[in-house]
């Protein structure tokens, strides 16, 4: 696991950019895994940024997203269809056809994320996840106690990570889907490259259980230590009860 300690927001997306580009570059059919929430949009904005000044071609890449809230239309303005569509589409220029996101939405969740798990593979596997990372080590929507080997399910949110979520709701948890479908951290761990990204205070705890301590179900992203290519990017807040930098 590689640790790299930036000063602030804008270094930790230009870093993920960077590393998703050079992870990506060699693909003839890249495959990009996305991540909403606030950690990842930096490196979204410097994506487009390297796309308009022609070191990034979006056209050719497929993109799958980690999660979706179940119990909102996907055209809510916090949906994560909403948000990958802002985000990943229209900002950074991947096709909208190109781009799948977890189905909340479905009447038989069951087949329908064994439907989604069935287009990563066949679209060749993840080159290069982003992830964020929870207050209490979530991956994904992947909360503790999740098993290593779980696969895209419906999951049950924690009143921890509804209380954090709260913020893209007007502060509102009430308005916070109690349910969502994820991938499974055994999904996460296909990908051949992972990038992670940490900022703030908040995330300082969390980070912390996942490099520092155990591989437990108690921090699911401290599965990421057997993962064979992780790049943790954090800014110095969220680096802050780290015992090692490498």
């Amino acid at each position: 696991m590689e640790i790299l300690v930036v000063k602030d927001e804008y270094e930790a997306g230009r870093a993920a950019a960077e590393a998703v580009i050079e992870a990506l570059a060699d693909s003839s059919s890249p495959v990009l895994g996305v991540a909403t929430g606030s950690s990842p949009l930096s490196t979204y904005r410097h994506l487009a940024e390297a796309a308009a000044a022609g070191r990034f071609d979006p056209a050719p890449v497929r993109a799958f997203a980690l999660d979706e809230y179940r119990g909102i239309s996907p055209e809510h303005p916090e949906s994560y269809h909403a948000v990958i569509r802002r985000e990943v589409c229209e900002r950074v220029g991947l096709l909208p056809e190109h781009v799948r996101v977890p189905p909340g939405s479905a009447e038989d969740p069951v087949s329908a994320c064994a439907e989604y798990e069935a287009a990563m593979a066949a679209a060749g596997g993840v080159d290069v996840q982003i992830l964020g990372i929870g207050s209490n080590g979530h991956i994904g929507f992947n909360e503790p106690g999740s098993s290593p080997e779980s696969r895209t399910r419906v999951q049950r949110l924690t009143p921890q990570t509804r209380q954090d979520n709260a913020r893209f709701f007007g502060g509102r948890v009430e308005d916070v889907p109690e349910e969502c479908v994820t991938q499974g951290i055994g999904t996460i761990l296909e990908a051949r490259r992972i990038v992670l990204l940490a900022q703030g205070e908040s995330k300082a705890g969390g980070l912390a259980a996942m490099v520092n301590g155990p591989v437990t179900p108690e921090c699911p992203a401290s599965i990421l230590q057997r993962h064979p290519s992780v790049l943790v990017v954090a800014d110095e807040a969220a680096a802050s009860q780290l015992a090692r930098r490498i």
